[in-house]
């Protein structure tokens, strides 16, 4: 059974609500205008004629008069550090340069090389070659070695190939990591070198 009905207490007078049009989007979001706090902030930037801390009202009177946002660009400080710029261009120029990194970083590609703990040396060559190539493209190389049963006896043999591996290709890219055993796969990272600019 529900209890009884408590209305909510009334604000206390002049306390100020943020426009829910105003509310952050995100974490990476900062306070802007109306969802700035404190009773002065230290304005930095180029473009204003007011440089310093001056009090909050004057910073948003000035960014008004400019047409522009206050932002909150460093709240811990005391006072906050606010500067005054056109928001929406900010948060535009963040997510170009945000989606700009992740779409750099996804460009790093990961070829699997498998081998038996009993490769011949003609299979070994075979998988070498391809594995130059795709370090020459700019992959990395994940060497993987499965162990199959009663094959698991065979372990140093297939570290000593993954080893051997990595020699062969130090030309052309180095081990991120010695060979590690996980389960019933041993596996090694190798990443490409480096370009050297001309």
């Amino acid at each position: 059974m529900a209890g009884p009905y408590r209305p909510k207490p009334a604000r206390k007078p002049g306390g100020r609500r943020p426009d829910p049009g105003l509310q952050k989007k995100d974490e990476n979001e900062l306070n802007i205008n109306g969802q700035i706090t404190a009773p002065q902030v230290r304005l930095v930037g180029d473009n204003i004629p007011e440089q310093g801390i001056v009090p909050l009202s004057r910073a948003l009177q000035l960014a008004d008069q400019m047409e522009l946002d206050l932002v909150e660009i460093s709240a811990k400080a005391d006072p906050p550090v606010c500067k005054i710029l056109d928001y929406q261009k900010y948060l535009y120029q963040q997510r170009k340069k945000a989606k700009e990194m992740k779409s750099n970083a996804a460009k790093v590609v990961i070829k699997e090389i498998r081998f038996g703990p009993n490769t011949d040396e003609h299979d070994f060559q075979f998988k070498l070659k391809h594995a130059q190539e795709f370090l020459q493209e700019g992959s990395k190389v994940k060497a993987s070695i499965f162990f199959r049963g009663r094959s698991i006896m065979f372990a140093d043999q297939g570290e000593k190939q993954l080893l051997r591996f990595a020699v062969e290709l130090e030309p052309y890219g180095r081990a991120e990591n010695m060979p590690t055993l996980e389960g019933k796969r041993m596996t090694m990272m190798l990443a490409p070198l480096k370009k050297k600019s001309a």
